[in-house]
């Protein structure tokens, strides 16, 4: 297996080159592929020699070669996260279905939460196709309706949260959801409770610092669904089972 994470971590900084692309283009109703990379500020076409994965960003110091301008380190942090997260799978499922469908619903929590953090949006056109693909693998991996269940359940829940307090919840946190109880499936109410605990602790925050005035404030929640989802994709079993043993 070690000769294989290598293997699985330099394409993970490629794959999440391309979801920094994602995150910043389908939200703009912008084409993935054409016109290739350019700097969003000078729109100067990025050369393949500036476009390599960590290392152009390290040796521009974060900068366009053209105009000065700060890449975002949103970029940065998406190819690194995206390749560990990658090599998280591999190691926790082998070169299996399982661990293609826990990639593919990795990267859809990848581009959500970034969208989310700076546009306040989660994009259908990311987390639908995604939520498609993870449930067919997983079904096909280990035949079972759980998977289904756990998509089902994961969105109706937020969509009952919605409905109570359309201020607090959007559909786009219950298309998440749709995602990640795919990927998830018996274990989908670990993740959905991790993420919330989560999102705890910024409300708690924001109450401290503005009193009632917090109820007006949003906060993006797809980043904590997200950190909880993750958490319960790689321990959900233990958690789960370490509470069932309490009871």
């Amino acid at each position: 297996m070690d000769f294989v994470l290598p293997l699985v971590f330099v394409p993970g900084l490629a794959i999440g080159s391309f979801l920094g692309v994602v995150a910043a283009r389908v939200p703009l109703r912008k084409s993935v592929v054409r016109p290739g990379s350019a700097c969003m500020s000078c729109d100067a076409p990025i050369r393949w020699y500036d476009n390599v994965p960590v290392l152009s960003y390290a040796l521009l110091r974060g900068r366009c070669r053209h105009c000065g301008v700060r890449i975002p380190p949103r970029d940065l942090a998406i190819e690194l996260v995206t390749a560990l997260l990658l090599v998280g799978c591999v190691l926790a499922f082998g070169v299996t279905l399982k661990a293609a469908a826990a990639g593919i619903g990795c990267a859809a929590l990848v581009v959500a939460t970034a969208t989310d953090l700076e546009r306040r949006i989660v994009p259908n056109w990311v987390v639908l196709p995604s939520a498609v693909a993870v449930l067919a693998l997983q079904t096909v991996s280990h035949p079972s309706p759980v998977w289904a269940i756990g998509a089902v359940g994961g969105a109706g829940f937020f969509f009952l949260a919605a409905l109570a307090y359309p201020g607090g919840m959007g559909m786009g946190d219950v298309k998440l959801a749709l995602v990640i109880g795919a990927m998830l499936g018996r274990t989908t109410p670990v993740g959905i409770m991790l993420g919330l605990l989560f999102g705890i602790v910024p409300s708690i925050v924001l109450i401290a610092r503005h009193g009632s005035g917090a109820r007006k404030l949003a906060i993006p929640f797809a980043p904590f669904l997200a950190a909880g989802a993750v958490v319960a994709l790689f321990a959900g079993e233990h958690i789960l089972n370490a509470y069932l043993g309490i009871l």
